[in-house]
C-alpha cells in the first residue's frame, strides 16, 4: 500500500482566491482549451501578435520564385517565424519534425492559375491535420467571386470539423483582378468570415480606412504581405497595419524573395512584436544585409 499523506501543513493558500485569467485575443474568450492553446502557440500571448511565414503559394501557381528549394530558403530561417503557413505536403516532405514553431496548414485548394481561382474545395481532412499537429487551418474565401458561396461552404465546413478536434480556422480574403481592394470589400468580407465562425482572418491592409476593417471585425486579423515591395515599404506597412489594429502579419513574398530573407523577418518581428519605427527596423535590416556572405 502507498504510504498516506498524513502531513498537517499543506499549503492551500486559503486567504487568497481563485483568479480567472482571461483569454488574451480579441474575441477568443470562450473557445475549448486545445483551441486556446494553439492560438497560443501562433500569437505571442506577451504581445498578442504573431509573425508568421507564408510558403503556401506552390498550391496554385507552383515553384514560386524563392520558393524553389524551400529545403535551402525556408528551413534555415523556419524558426525565426511564430508560425509558418504551408500545405501538407511541403509540411511532410521539407520542414523536420524538430520544428517547435506553430504550423498553420493550407486546407483549400484544386484550381491553379491556369483555372478560375475561386473553385476551390477543402484539401484535408481535419483529422490529417490533426495528425500534424496543426495549430491551425487556413481556407481561401471569394467574397464576391465566381464561387463565393462553395468557398464560404468549404469554411464553415472546416469550422465545424475544427470545433470537434479543437483546431481554429483561419480565413483568407481572396481579392482578385475583379474585386476592389478598399475598406467598403475588406470590411464586407472580414466581418463574412468572422460572423460564420473563423477563429482568425487574413486580408490585405489599405491605407484608407483599415482601421475601420479591424476595428468591424470581431476576431484577430493578420495582415496580408500581398505582392514583393522595397523592403522599407514593406517595414512601413506592417507598422502601419498593427498600430491601426492587426494582431500581426502573414508575409511571403516580402520576406523569402528580400535579399536577405533572415534579416527581413527578424526586422518584422521587431516592428510587430517591438513597435520599432519602420525607418529603425530598415537600419536594422541594411546592417544585418551587409554583414551576409555575398
Amino acid at each position: 500500500m502507498p504510504e498516506a499523506d498524513a502531513r498537517d501543513d499543506k499549503m492551500f493558500y486559503e486567504d487568497i482566491p481563485w483568479t480567472a485569467s482571461g483569454f488574451f485575443l480579441k474575441g477568443s474568450g470562450s473557445y475549448d482549451w486545445g483551441m486556446s492553446n494553439r492560438l497560443a502557440r501562433i500569437f505571442r500571448p506577451e504581445t498578442g501578435r504573431t509573425v508568421m511565414l507564408a510558403i503556401d503559394h506552390g498550391y496554385f501557381q507552383g515553384p514560386t520564385t524563392g520558393l524553389e528549394r524551400v529545403d535551402l530558403t525556408i528551413t534555415p530561417i523556419a524558426s525565426q517565424a511564430d508560425a509558418l503557413m504551408l500545405t501538407r505536403g511541403m509540411l511532410r516532405s521539407t520542414i523536420p519534425p524538430t520544428h517547435r514553431g506553430a504550423i498553420v496548414v493550407r486546407a483549400s485548394g484544386g484550381p491553379s492559375i491556369l483555372k478560375e481561382l475561386s473553385n476551390e474545395r477543402i484539401a484535408i481532412d481535419m483529422e490529417d491535420a490533426s495528425r500534424i499537429n496543426a495549430a491551425a487551418v487556413a481556407v481561401q474565401v471569394f467574397v464576391g467571386g465566381e464561387y463565393e458561396t462553395q468557398s464560404i461552404e468549404n469554411m464553415t465546413r472546416l469550422v465545424d470539423a475544427g470545433f470537434r478536434y479543437g483546431i481554429p480556422v483561419l480565413g483568407v480574403t481572396a481579392v482578385g483582378k475583379q474585386l476592389t481592394r478598399d475598406a467598403r470589400y475588406l470590411g464586407l468580407a472580414t466581418r463574412i468570415c468572422a460572423e460564420l465562425g473563423a477563429q482568425v482572418v487574413k486580408t490585405y491592409y489599405i491605407e484608407d480606412g483599415f482601421a475601420k476593417v479591424t476595428s468591424g471585425c470581431p476576431v484577430p486579423i493578420v495582415m496580408a504581405g500581398g505582392k514583393k515591395v522595397h523592403e522599407r515599404d514593406a517595414l512601413e506597412m506592417a507598422y502601419r497595419a498593427v498600430q491601426e489594429g492587426a494582431a500581426g502579419v502573414d508575409m511571403g513574398r516580402n520576406i523569402f524573395q528580400s535579399a536577405s530573407p533572415s534579416a527581413m523577418i527578424e526586422a518584422i518581428g521587431h516592428v510587430v512584436h517591438g513597435g520599432e519605427p519602420p525607418a529603425a527596423a530598415y537600419d536594422r535590416y541594411c546592417e544585418a544585409t551587409r554583414s551576409v556572405p555575398a
